[in-house]
């Protein structure tokens, strides 16, 4: 049996501070159209890639020739932020310790190109990253199964020899779809019940709150 095994993990609001720059940066494309969309509902959504996030706050009665022009919106006010997006405590140092006990790590994200570059810099463990499956790379992003099971591809494991760690209701859906092990964190501002509800397994403060407790986590368990 191979002993091979991955850490697959979200970025934004995982490894970087970043869900409310997407709420505030959303908010303000939305406004820019026309719509009125309450920030916490907006804050629900992140985690969605960006036509799903859309039709979630916008209905599908929206006019889709719309969607275009808000993504393009967000996407030009969140550039603004690339040169200074902040990592979570730890998140490097959570990557490295895992691959130092020969854990396979790779990102699934929704981000892709510049934007991706910007995290990938932010995080500052690209020593340690395998590689990256984003919205370039799978036709439906999360709470599909897709980006996991791209990731899984590309560190070569099957569903019960991956752990995904991310910090919201659609990461924890993309596990459980995929059949990989889900483990939540709490700094991208999802409430415990809520991860836990959607699936899962365990649930941590931010990154430096599992890299404390790595010895004693799922991670452990599964070495």
């Amino acid at each position: 049996m191979t002993t091979k095994r991955a850490a697959i993990f979200d970025v934004d609001g995982t490894l970087v501070d970043t869900n409310h720059l997407h709420v505030v940066t959303w908010w303000e494309a939305f406004r820019q159209g026309g719509h009125r969309v309450p920030m916490r509902e907006i804050h629900r959504a992140v985690g969605l890639g960006g036509d799903d996030l859309i039709e979630h706050l916008l209905g599908e009665d929206r006019d889709p020739e719309d969607d275009e022009r808000f993504v393009a919106a967000h996407h030009a006010l969140y550039a603004t932020y690339f040169d200074r997006l902040p990592a979570l405590d730890a998140a490097g140092d959570l990557l490295r310790a895992l691959a130092g006990r020969s854990w396979t790590i790779v990102l699934a994200t929704s981000a892709s190109g510049p934007e991706l570059a910007a995290l990938r810099r932010a995080i500052d463990a690209d020593d340690v990253i395998l590689g990256a499956a984003s919205a370039d790379d799978v036709a439906d992003g999360k709470p599909a199964p897709d980006p996991v099971q791209q990731a899984r591809k590309l560190a070569g494991v099957a569903s019960e020899r991956a752990v995904f760690v991310g910090d919201t209701v659609w990461d924890m859906k993309a596990a459980v779809r995929d059949g990989v092990v889900p483990v939540a964190v709490l700094s991208g501002g999802i409430p415990r019940a809520d991860l836990e509800t959607a699936g899962a397994h365990a649930v941590y403060r931010d990154p430096a709150d599992l890299l404390e407790r790595l010895g004693s986590s799922v991670f452990a368990d599964m070495e």
